[in-house]
This record gives C-alpha cells, sequence and structure tokens, in this order.
C-alpha cells in the first residue's frame, strides 16, 4: 500500500515538475513575477509613466469629451485645451465656505501664467441652475479672473455632476445639510496638453493625483508642476 502511495505521489511531483517549473524558470529569467504582480494594478489605475523620484510627474486618466457654456456665452469643450495645460475645480458662486478660498488661490496660479497662452483653467459650476453665463460673468468679474483662457462653465446639471465625480473623480454632490446646498471638494487637478489628469509622484513613490486649492502648499506645488509640463 505505501509502495503505491510513494509512486502516486512521484507521478504528481513529475508532472508538476515538467509543467510548471519551465514557466517559472522563464519568468524568472524575463524578469516578469514582480512586475506583473505588483505592478499592474499600478499601471491600470494610474498609468505607465514611470514611478521613482519624488517630484517626478505620471499620468493618471484621460479626461473625458465635454461642452458647456462660459461666462462670455462661448461653447467651450475639452478640445478648446489641447495644447495647454490647464487647471480643473468645481465650485458654485454662492458657496460661502471653501470656494471663496479655492478662488483666491486660483488667482496666485492666474498671476504666475498671466502671459502664458499655453495656460488655462476650467472652473465647472456645480450650481448651474443658478450660475448663468450672466452670472458666472459678474463673479468672475469680482475676482479679477481675467487670464483670456479662465472658463467659468455651466450647463447640464447631470453631465456636470458627471464630469465631476466620473471623469475627473473631483467630489461635488447636492447636500440639503451642506451649506449652499452643496457639498464639493477644495481640490485641483493639472491637465496636460494632450489631455492627460497629470500627478507629482510623493517621496513613498506613489500618485498625489490632486492638489489642495485651500493650502499654500498644494498651490505651491501645482504651480511647480504646471511649469515642469509647459516646458
Amino acid at each position: 500500500m505505501k509502495k503505491n502511495s510513494y509512486i502516486g505521489l512521484s507521478a504528481i511531483i513529475l508532472i508538476f515538475g515538467i509543467i510548471f517549473v519551465p514557466k517559472i524558470v522563464d519568468r524568472i529569467a524575463k524578469g516578469t513575477i514582480v512586475q506583473n504582480d505588483r505592478m499592474s494594478n499600478i499601471e491600470q489605475n494610474y498609468g505607465t509613466d514611470p514611478i521613482s523620484r519624488e517630484g517626478e510627474m505620471t499620468t493618471i486618466s484621460k479626461v473625458p469629451s465635454f461642452q458647456f457654456v462660459n461666462q462670455n456665452n462661448d461653447t467651450i469643450t475639452n478640445r478648446y485645451y489641447v495644447g495647454k495645460v490647464y487647471v480643473v475645480e468645481f465650485f458654485f458662486s454662492t458657496c460661502p465656505s471653501i470656494c471663496p478660498i479655492m478662488n483666491t488661490n486660483m488667482l496666485k496660479v492666474q498671476e504666475v501664467f498671466k502671459d502664458n497662452d499655453d495656460f488655462g483653467i476650467a472652473s465647472f459650476s456645480i450650481d448651474p441652475e443658478y450660475d448663468t453665463p450672466a452670472v458666472l460673468k459678474a463673479y468672475a468679474d469680482s475676482y479679477d479672473a481675467n487670464h483670456p483662457h479662465w472658463n467659468f462653465l455651466t450647463g447640464d446639471k447631470t453631465d456636470i455632476f458627471k464630469l465631476s465625480n466620473e471623469g475627473f473623480k473631483l467630489y461635488a454632490a447636492s447636500s440639503e445639510e451642506a451649506e449652499g446646498g452643496f457639498e464639493h471638494s477644495g481640490l485641483f487637478a493639472v491637465i496636460d496638453q494632450e489631455g492627460n489628469v497629470r500627478s507629482r509622484i510623493d517621496e513613498n513613490g506613489n500618485p498625489v493625483i490632486y492638489y489642495n486649492g485651500l493650502e499654500d502648499k498644494g498651490v505651491d506645488m501645482l504651480i511647480e508642476d504646471i511649469k515642469k509640463l509647459l516646458k
């Protein structure tokens, strides 16, 4: 009985060796085991740019198509920004909390790139029913937001919320409990000339993805990275 067990076990070991050992050896030789098992998720979610030293940049995702109307009643699409580096935010003009901070900080970004025609800003209103082009024009003038490529955009509310939450993954939602009736992040996204959402790499080799529009540090990081992309 023991003899038969040894024969059976030997047969299993032999089959395993014939089928799997050559494959393992081949993967080790090609150096693909670690790459496939540990890096595939990063490449799938954050693009294939090399992730290495702090301060370098990587690609996060592609900007989806969009079409809205700006403060001057001009139709603006994602194609408008091709060839430009631009910053994206979601806000609303009657916001009593974080939006004034965000757009005061955005003015700092505008000031740095005020003479650069290859730079732009896209500010999407999450309250388009109130934020008509005329309202957004007055809002832009009140902030002295005068860069020729700073568009304050309004349109269909469903489309804007989809663009925010699914396209850029910058949270926005209606909320009866929130001040002003809406919740949204205070984050900025930066887009390169080919329409890719870009991000710097932190000290641990991870994508930062978004920039804190409520703090000087986040705005300074954003300005640094825009300069990199414009080179």
